[in-house]
């Protein structure tokens, strides 16, 4: 039995990346550092809320990288300026990645009690009917 890629199948012409973007999507991990949420806000609109507590502003960062939003954190290491009888709070830095469809933009962020939120838009593509001529050969 032959097995169809998704990219090669007859009906899905020009979909080639949508194979690749899968094989990233699965790639991007199963850590679960930060924990995070995905709500929809909206019929177009979506959140992504992390749990970053103990992070500043200074020590995130947000950037959108080939369709991906990268979400990074590194707290700065005080250990030399303390002495902990027990550390059970762990600073440690992360990164948690999220891939994003074609159309989909990233709006603003905030924090709020020790959560980021992070907006996203779907732009809607208009709705364009063509008419082709066909011309004699």
């Amino acid at each position: 039995m032959t097995k169809l890629a998704l990219g090669t199948h007859p009906f899905l012409l020009g979909f080639e990346q949508l194979e690749r973007l899968v094989e990233r999507t699965a790639k991007s991990g199963n850590e679960g550092y930060p924990p995070y949420n995905i709500e929809q806000t909206s019929e177009n609109s979506y959140r992504i809320t992390l749990a970053v507590a103990g992070f500043a502003e200074s020590e995130l960062a947000i950037t959108v990288e080939d369709n991906s939003l990268v979400i990074r954190g590194r707290q700065k290491d005080d250990s030399a300026e303390r002495v902990y009888l027990h550390r059970g709070i762990a600073a440690r830095q992360f990164q948690r990645s999220f891939v994003l469809a074609d159309g989909v933009d990233v709006g603003e962020a905030m924090m709020e009690n020790g959560l980021l939120h992070v907006d996203l838009t779907r732009a809607v593509p208009d709705r364009v009917v063509q008419t082709i001529n066909i011309r004699k050969g």
